[in-house]
């Protein structure tokens, strides 16, 4: 069934066409992934659909009870406003019910002794009984816990930007929708919350639109494919790896096609410059036609990003580290790291948010002082350093000067030297969109054309900090192709488990509690050999359970403990009916304060009785399981 229809769509921006009367269908539950290069208008599209910006022609519909989700690639927040008011806001009910919750809770932790917290508290307590919301509550904590998010009281403004970002699709998982938009929901997710959110994502209850550079996110997490290329929208049904199939098959189909459309031309014109006589209105008729034909645009030639640039010579030794260590605020992220970079070597950086990658490129880089240790950097390393930190450009700027603020030309690896206009055109930038201002390009855009300036500096150590963030496949593609070729070293922090496998031969990763190992492999041996350790060390735990220390060995209970297990069970099944009855009653205090919070106290004294009870169940069971073993 259909959730949403879009019929005849066209939008320009300046003086390009991003939609020529696109039209399309978003059925319940399907997992659509919108794919095309920088700049097409995938990010216009789902503001479009999403309300946040207009089209020129065309319409869109969907039912009055329609809900929809959606995550922007850059979420703008109000200044002052708190996580909480964020994550769950909306007027549906079940979002009124919890923001008021936790809100209470956080009051009340605030300030745990204020009576009028307490009653607070438990009058929401009770409306989220009535609305049946714990669930969507626990759900809600889940997500936020695997998302990194503990912090209610920091305003959302406040936050960093990995931090904002993990924020806003909280928020967009925890919205009840019929459609859920997604544009780059992997950015700041490292590699084992990406895995968690296509689990996630695979179970969710709504439809998917989805824009994201992690090749390996679209194929298993999307059914089918649409595709923006010049102005037209092209759907596959299938995955990422059934997209890139058909695809070739169309533009193998389109090629055949124009090579038809050209002889028949060839033909009509020949026939033409015969000189016919005849003024028939048949003749007429074929001369129009034969215009016609001339006119008509064929497909067009993809774009490549031929970019064979070379690179100032590299000496033996590149970089060095010896006892390297460095921490902030207390906490150490490198201790005592010894790393030895070699000429050539490609090697990735993974690990968690947070754990420290970044910070070891910057030591490298030399834009941070070591606490510790020493960074020793060979005398003919040139580093070109590719930041994820957002850039400052000059927006005032046009692409070309951009470019050639850092050079006129640069040589390439057979000897020939490039000028800006040639490198900007094989960077996909044809040349009147050279004299284009910063400020009108895409973000992704913006992306690439600062990795062409970084190459543009011809280094022959790349440091490269999450460079797919933003850049569609196609681009990422051919940057893969060239960092194969590249003849010096590269060093790329990524969470793309697609484009280490691609481009790193060896991997620094950083496991958590300041460990830090070197494997020798890409990414997806490295996660089959720790998911191997793991099942070995569980099997180890399994095989040979820890001795019990001899104090605790008893052949059999003692008198009392026998006791106690004999009417242990019914003890427990009393304090349940007790704390049900207590909790029923606190509900049915209704607005007299005093007793309900004398109830309420007796109901936390029961929880914690009951609390204790099935530990003491839990630790006898275990003496009693233990000695029916040994018999």
């Amino acid at each position: 069934m259909s959730i949403l229809d879009a019929e005849g769509l066209y939008k320009t921006y300046g003086d390009k066409t991003l939609f020529d009367g696109i039209s399309f269908t978003i059925s319940e539950k399907e997992r659509i992934g919108l794919i095309g290069v920088n700049g097409t208008g995938k990010s216009t599209l789902l503001n479009a659909l999403g309300g946040v910006d207009s089209i020129e022609e065309g319409t869109i519909r969907h039912a009055n009870a329609f809900r929809l989700a959606y995550l922007t690639q850059t979420p703008v927040f109000d200044a002052g406003v708190a996580p909480v008011d964020y994550l769950y806001s909306g007027s549906a009910p079940i979002m009124v019910t919890l923001r008021n919750y936790e809100r209470a809770l956080a009051d009340l932790e605030d300030d745990p002794s204020d009576r009028a917290r307490q009653e607070n508290l438990m009058a929401q307590q009770q409306k989220m009984d009535a609305a049946g919301a714990w669930e969507a509550e626990a759900a809600a904590r889940n997500i936020l816990t695997r998302l990194g998010i503990h912090d209610f009281h920091t305003p959302v403004a406040d936050l960093s930007g990995g931090q904002k970002k993990r924020v806003a699709l909280a928020r967009t998982l925890i919205q009840p929708a019929d459609l859920l938009i997604l544009d780059e929901p992997t950015n700041h997710l490292d590699n084992e919350t990406i895995e968690w959110l296509e689990e996630a994502l695979v179970q969710y209850p709504g439809a998917l639109l989805i824009v994201t550079h992690d090749r390996y996110f679209l194929n298993r997490v999307t059914t089918k494919i649409f595709e923006l290329d010049h102005g037209k929208l092209y759907i596959y049904d299938g995955n990422y790896e059934m997209f890139l199939e058909k695809k070739a098959e169309r533009e193998e189909k389109e090629s055949a096609d124009e090579a038809k459309h050209r002889n028949r031309l060839r033909r009509e014109l020949a026939w033409l410059r015969r000189g016919a006589k005849a003024r028939s209105t048949k003749q007429k008729a074929r001369v129009e036609r034969v215009h016609e034909m001339q006119a008509r645009k064929g497909p067009e030639a993809a774009q490549s990003v031929d970019i064979a640039i070379g690179s100032a010579r590299l000496g033996k030794k590149v970089i060095e580290t010896k006892r390297l260590t460095k921490g902030f605020d207390g906490r150490t992220l490198i201790r005592d790291l010894d790393l030895l970079v070699t000429p050539g070597e490609c090697l990735g950086i993974i690990g968690g948010n947070g754990t420290g990658k970044t910070t070891l490129l910057n030591l490298l880089a030399g834009r941070l002082v070591p606490d510790e240790g020493t960074v020793a950097v060979g005398e003919t390393v040139k580093i070109g350093y590719y930041t994820q930190e957002h850039v400052e450009m000059n927006e005032d700027l046009r692409v070309i000067d951009y470019i050639k603020e850092v050079a006129q030309v640069m040589n390439t690896a057979d000897g020939q030297q490039v000028t800006a206009e040639q490198m900007l055109e094989r960077f996909l930038f044809a040349r009147p969109q050279q004299h284009t201002y910063i400020r009108k390009l895409s973000g992704g855009e913006r992306k690439r054309l600062y990795l062409l300036r970084v190459l543009m500096q011809e280094p022959n150590v790349l440091f490269l900090d999450e460079p797919t963030n933003d850049l569609d496949t196609e681009t990422l593609t051919v940057l893969e192709d060239y960092l194969l070729q590249f003849p010096g070293t590269i060093i790329t922090v990524s969470h793309d488990r697609y484009f280490l496998d691609r481009t790193a031969d060896h991997l620094i990763a950083f496991e958590g509690n300041g460990v830090i190992r070197r494997f020798e492999g890409n990414y997806s041996e490295y996660i089959a050999e720790k998911k191997s350790r793991s099942a070995e060390n569980a099997a180890d735990k399994k095989a040979k359970p820890a001795p019990a220390p001899a104090a605790q060995r008893k052949k059999k209970l003692s008198f009392k403990e026998q006791q106690e297990w004999n009417g242990i069970e019914d003890r427990i099944a009393v304090l349940e009916d007790q704390l049900d009855a207590l909790k029923k009653a606190v509900a049915e205090a209704g607005s007299d304060a005093g007793k309900a919070q004398t109830l309420y106290a007796q109901q936390q004294d029961a929880e914690k009785e009951l609390d204790q009870a099935m530990d003491r169940w839990t630790e006898l069971s275990l003496k009693v399981e233990a000695l029916e073993n040994e018999s």
